[in-house]
C-alpha cells in the first residue's frame, strides 16, 4: 500500500529536508511508520550533541537515494518523523544544567558528601528522566492505539527506555533485544543518575516483563562489573568486538558470526542501535566514540539477516548521532545516521509483511 503523501514524490531528485524526512512530504495519518524524535542528552558524560541528533538526521536525509536492491520501496507506505516536543526540549535544557553541576563535582571530589544542594539537583535530574520516560511511553501507547508502527530517534541512549517498557508490557516480555553498541550500558545508576545513558539495559532487564534475551554486539568498552553482570545473567549473550575480529582474523566468515547472533534471538526482535557501535570514522562526533566497531556494511548485513531468517522486528531505536557542533555544514554524522535509520525502517517494514 502506498501512502498518498508519497504519490507525487520523485526519488530520482534530491528533495528538501523542509519537506520531510528523506525529502518526502508526509503526514502521520497516511504513514504506516511513525518515528519519535527525542532531543535529550541530560546524563551524557563525555561529548555533547546527542539532543541534536534527530534534527541532524532530518537535515542530511534528503541526500539518500532510496532504492535498495532486493528490497521493496517501503518508504512509499510512509516514514513520518514527528515534530520535536517543546516540552522535552525545555526539560532537557533545564535538567542538563543540573546534571552537569553534579558531574563536575563528582569528577573533582568523588562524591556529593557535604553538598545537599547537589544531592537535590541529582534527584531533580532523576525526576526529569522519569518524566521523559513516561512521555515516551505515552507517545508509543497513542501511536499503537492508532494502528501505527513506531520507532524512536534519540537523543542519548537513555531515551528508548519508555518505548522498550511499552513493548515489554504489550508482549509480556516475549521478544529479544538486539543491542548494537560500543558499550554494555549495564551500569547500576551511573553517577547516581537512575536513568543514565550508561544504565539503560540494567534498567530494561529489571523490568517486570523484561525481554527474554538481550544480545549485545560490537561491545568493546566496559567496566569489570558490567562484564561480570553480563556473564552471570543467562538472559544476556554478548558478541564482543574483539572476539568478532579475532574470529575474522582466524578465518571465520562474518556470515557465520551473524548466523550465531541471529540464532540467539527469538521470533520477535527489538533493535537498539547506538551509532557508536560503528567504527568511529563513521560517527566521529558521537558522545563516546571507541576504536574498533562494525563497518557500515556489517551492520547492514546483520539487520537484513534478522529479517531474512523469518524474524519480526517489532520496534527499534537509533541513538547517539551527534552533529559537528563546530561546523554545522559538516553533515557526515547525520548522513550516516540517516542511512542507518532508513535501513532499520525499511527492514522493519519488510519483516512486518504478511
Amino acid at each position: 500500500m502506498t501512502s498518498p503523501s508519497t504519490q507525487h514524490f520523485d526519488p530520482a531528485l534530491t528533495g528538501s529536508a523542509d519537506a520531510g524526512l528523506f525529502g518526502i512530504a508526509s503526514d502521520l495519518a497516511s504513514s504506516r511508520l511513525a518515528l519519535i524524535p527525542v532531543p535529550w542528552e541530560v546524563t551524557t558524560s563525555y561529548g555533547s550533541g546527542a539532543s541534536q541528533g534527530p534534527e541532524a538526521i532530518r537535515r542530511a536525509s534528503p541526500q539518500l537515494d532510496l532504492f535498495v536492491r532486493g528490497l521493496a520501496n517501503h518508504y512509499q507506505q510512509g516514514f513520518h518523523l514527528l515534530e520535536e516536543s517543546r516540552e522535552v526540549t525545555e526539560l532537557n535544557c533545564h535538567a542538563k544544567v543540573l546534571a552537569e553541576a553534579v558531574q563536575e563535582h563528582l569528577e573533582n571530589h568523588g562524591s556529593l558528601e557535604g553538598r545537599p544542594d547537589l544531592e537535590e539537583a541529582r534527584e531533580q535530574v532523576n525526576a526529569a528522566s522519569q518524566r521523559l520516560n513516561e512521555w515516551v511511553y505515552q507517545q508509543c501507547r497513542t501511536l499503537d492505539k492508532a494502528g501505527k508502527l513506531f520507532a524512536l530517534v534519540g537523543g542519548d541512549h537513555s531515551t528508548p527506555y519508555g518505548q522498550i517498557r511499552y513493548l515489554a508490557e504489550k508482549y509480556r516480555g516475549d521478544f529479544g533485544l538486539l543491542h548494537i553498541d560500543a558499550h554494555h550500558d549495564l551500569r547500576d545508576g551511573y553517577q547516581g543518575f537512575q536513568f543514565s545513558h550508561a544504565s539503560i539495559f540494567h534498567n530494561v532487564m529489571a523490568l517486570e516483563y523484561a525481554p527474554t534475551q538481550l544480545v549485545q554486539v560490537a561491545i568493546r568498552d566496559f567496566s569489570e562489573e558490567e562484564c561480570r553482570y553480563a556473564a552471570e545473567d543467562p538472559r544476556i549473550r554478548v558478541f564482543y568486538d574483539a572476539d568478532i575480529k579475532d574470529d575474522q582474523y582466524a578465518g571465520r566468515p562474518f556470515a557465520d558470526t551473524v548466523a550465531a547472533i541471529v540464532e540467539a534471538l527469538p521470533q520477535r526482535v527489538y533493535v537498539s542501535f547506538d551509532i557508536d557501535g560503528l567504527r568511529p570514522d563513521l560517527c566521529p562526533h558521537t558522545g563516546t566514540p571507541v576504536a574498533g566497531g562494525l563497518e557500515f556494511d556489517e551492520a547492514r548485513f546483520l539487520i537484513a539477516a534478522i529479517v531474512r531468517s523469518g524474524r519480526t522486528i517489532i520496534g527499534f531505536d537509533l541513538c547517539e548521532v551527534c552533529p559537528n557542533l563546530d561546523n554545522p555544514a559538516d553533515e557526515w554524522d547525520g548522513n550516516v545516521g540517516a542511512r542507518i535509520l532508513f535501513l532499520l525502517a525499511s527492514w522493519m517494514m519488510e519483516s512486518q509483511r504478511t
